[in-house]
C-alpha cells in the first residue's frame, strides 16, 4: 500500500500498536502525526522517524487537545487522510461490584470519549478534502462480557456502535470507517492483564499474543480498496483469511 502524501494521524502512539503503526506507515510513505501523553516518548518515535513525523502532546479525552491536534497536522502536512483510533487502557481491572467510579469513568473517557473526540475533531477536514479513512481498535471484549473488564467492554462496545454511525452518516462523503479486533497483542497493556490474575485472558502465556507490528500492517492494508467491503463493520485478525491478505503468518 503506497501512502505517499499521505497524512496519518495514530492516538496512543508512543508504545504497542500505535508506535508499530507509526513505522509501518512511515515506511509506506505516509506523514505520521503522533499523539499521546508522553512528549518524552513520541520524540524518541519521531527521532527515529524523521522529518515525516511529527510528536503532538495531547490527552484524547480532551476534545479542546484533538481539536488542536488536528490543526496542527494539517498546519503541518497540509490535511489529514487518515485516523486511527488506538488509544485506550484497561486498568484498574476489577470487578463491578468494587469499582472505583472516578477509575471506572476516566477509562470510558479516554476509551470512548477519545475515540468520539477524535472522530468529531477529524470528520470536517477530512469531508472537506472528499473524505478519508477512520480506523479504530476495537476488541473481542465488545462483543461478550469479560470477567472484571466492565469499564472495558462497555467502551469497546460503545466504540463498535460509533464506527457504525460514522458509516451510516458519512459514507456519501468518502469516509470509510472501519474496526480492527486484533486478539491479543504483545503491548504493556497484556502484561497489565496478567499481573491483574483475574479472569482467561490473564493466564494466556506471553508467547500466545501476536506481536504489536501484525495489528499495524493490518491497519495500513485496511486503507486499501480490498478492506471497502468492511466499510462500517469490523475485521478481525483471528480471521486467517484476513491474515493470509495481510500476508501474516
Amino acid at each position: 500500500m503506497d501512502m505517499q502524501n499521505k497524512t496519518v494521524m495514530i492516538t496512543g502512539a508512543s508504545r504497542g500498536i500505535g508506535a508499530e503503526a507509526a513505522r509501518v506507515f512511515a515506511k509506506a510513505g505516509a506523514n505520521v502525526a503522533l499523539l499521546a501523553r508522553s512528549e518524552a516518548a513520541l520524540n524518541e518515535l519521531v527521532a527515529e522517524i524523521g522529518e515525516a513525523a511529527i510528536a503532538i502532546p495531547c490527552d484524547v479525552a480532551s476534545y479542546a487537545d484533538m481539536a488542536a491536534a488536528v490543526e496542527t497536522t494539517v498546519q503541518r502536512f497540509g490535511g489529514l487522510d487518515v485516523l486511527i483510533n488506538n488509544a485506550g487502557v484497561i486498568e484498574p481491572v476489577s470487578h463491578l461490584s468494587e469499582a472505583d467510579p472516578d477509575a471506572w469513568g476516566q477509562v470510558i473517557d479516554i476509551n470512548l470519549k477519545g475515540v468520539f473526540n477524535g472522530m468529531r475533531a477529524a470528520l470536517p477536514v477530512m469531508k472537506g478534502k472528499g473524505g478519508g479513512s477512520i480506523l479504530t481498535i476495537s476488541s473481542g471484549a465488545a462483543h461478550g462480557a469479560v470477567e472484571a473488564w466492565s469499564h472495558y467492554c462497555a467502551s469497546k462496545a460503545a466504540v463498535h456502535m460509533l464506527t457504525k454511525c460514522v458509516h451510516l452518516e458519512e459514507a456519501e462523503y468518502g469516509i470509510r470507517a472501519i474496526g480492527l479486533s486484533p486478539g491479543t497483542v504483545a503491548t504493556q497493556m497484556q502484561r497489565e492483564i496478567k499481573a491483574s490474575g483475574i479472569n482467561p485472558v490473564s493466564k494466556l502465556a506471553w508467547e500466545d499474543h501476536i506481536p504489536a507490528d501484525w495489528p499495524a500492517k493490518c491497519l495500513l492494508w485496511m486503507c486499501s480498496a480490498a478492506a471497502d467491503e468492511y466499510a462500517g463493520e469490523e475485521i478481525s485478525l483471528r480471521d486467517e483469511g484476513i491474515r493470509r491478505a495481510v500476508g501474516l503468518s
